[in-house]
């Protein structure tokens, strides 16, 4: 019982992860190889190449990186020919993973796409390679299943493995404590610059300009900074240096579900972790930069109405978000009033915080690893060898 992986995201390796460890309590002879990352590695998986560190969006970013994502596209078909899994799963990361998914068919192996590409959102003509391509798609969302199925794609609704990681990751209990013995001095902001190193640095700036507003503002308030690594946590303290040493900023790593928990009010940059601002009930300010080629390709192919998986499970705007091209100071000013109206109003805040609680109590609920391996396990009839073994014994 071998399974192929290809997931290129951070977020994605959480996912994966959990998904493999699932598999492996069903059945003792599971296997997993691929491409991935360091939380792959650690549940068992032999990443054959850290898929992770290429974690990137937009066509200028993937431009320099062409090359070597060629070479590991020949090398994906090697390796499926030296050691032939039962099949391939695709976990988010659309851009490669197409590729990937060739390879695959190619050879006559079941692929199947957990976390599908957001076609609906762009890119509607896509939809032929999942008919192609793809034997089944694991949507995390609904909508997203009615849309795939409506479009004779096979799917099924796992529900968004992020809930699975918000229920079972234990908080730092003393991390907690000594924060909240601080928390008298004011308010809390938690600041989420986002997974990806390309996205801190166009979004940081954007956020720090924010920061300095609510400053002058709310004198007492505390920012602290949840970095996803050391280096984004190094890159974000270079940009505060550079510019101010008065804001109360305090830069931590791996800490996300932590601040969370201690904030009063969000500023995040767009991205699967707004789930986790969703399920701790947590008024946010959504925003996310691009540069002006993206900003027009994504004005020209982008038909959904939000950029925030909230907002679009609701389908109404739960969370303010802003999309910018460049540091605007009016939309700066926005933002900065958004969250100001929360922390001075505590009416308005109770009303947000009501509206984020009616979306969470019916979205915000544990299982999709558990049914994402009980659906696989069923596809491949890996439950029917795993009983003609026992019996065979």
């Amino acid at each position: 019982m071998h399974l192929f992986l290809s997931v290129g995201e951070p977020s994605g390796d959480l996912h994966a992860a959990k998904l493999l460890t699932e598999l492996r309590r069903h059945l003792p002879d599971f296997r997993s190889s691929g491409l991935g990352g360091p939380q792959m590695e650690q549940a068992g998986c032999q990443v054959h190449y850290r898929l992770t560190d290429l974690a990137v969006m937009g066509l200028f970013a993937v431009l320099p990186l062409l090359g070597r994502f060629i070479g590991l596209v020949r090398q994906v078909g090697r390796w499926l020919d030296e050691d032939r899994p039962d099949a391939v799963l695709l976990v988010d990361f659309p851009g490669f993973n197409w590729w990937v998914a060739r390879a695959a068919r190619r050879r006559g192996i079941p692929v199947i796409y957990m976390m599908p590409p957001q076609i609906w959102a762009w890119g509607g003509w896509r939809i032929h390679k999942m008919r192609r391509l793809v034997q089944l798609a694991l949507c995390p969302l609904e909508f997203e299943q009615e849309w795939y199925t409506a479009r004779q794609v096979r799917a099924r609704l796992i529900g968004h493995p992020f809930f699975d990681e918000v229920a079972q990751r234990p908080l730092d209990a003393e991390f907690l404590a000594r924060q909240r013995d601080a928390r008298a001095e004011g308010p809390v902001v938690a600041i989420l610059p986002g997974s990806r190193t390309q996205e801190v640095l166009a979004n940081f700036p954007v956020q720090l300009e924010v920061m300095e507003r609510l400053h002058q503002r709310f004198p007492q308030a505390r920012f602290l900074i949840a970095s996803f690594k050391d280096r984004q946590r190094e890159l974000c303290e270079g940009m505060l240096s550079a510019r101010s040493d008065a804001l109360p900023v305090e830069f931590h790593v791996g800490k996300v579900g932590e601040i969370l928990e201690l904030a009063d009010v969000c500023l995040m940059v767009s991205g699967s972790v707004s789930l986790e601002v969703l399920a701790r009930r947590v008024p946010a300010v959504v925003l996310y930069r691009v540069g002006w080629v993206n900003w027009i390709i994504g004005r020209m192919l982008i038909r959904c109405k939000y950029i925030s998986l909230p907002n679009l499970i609701a389908r109404r705007k739960i969370f303010p978000e802003y999309v910018l091209r460049t540091i605007d100071p009016i939309v700066v000013e926005q933002m900065t009033a958004d969250l100001a109206g929360w922390l001075a109003d505590p009416i308005a805040c109770r009303r947000q915080q009501q509206e984020i609680n009616n979306l969470a109590a019916t979205l915000a609920s544990p299982g999709a690893t558990q049914r994402a391996a009980q659906i696989l396990i069923e596809e491949l009839g890996w439950g029917e060898a795993t009983a003609t073994a026992r019996a065979a014994a």
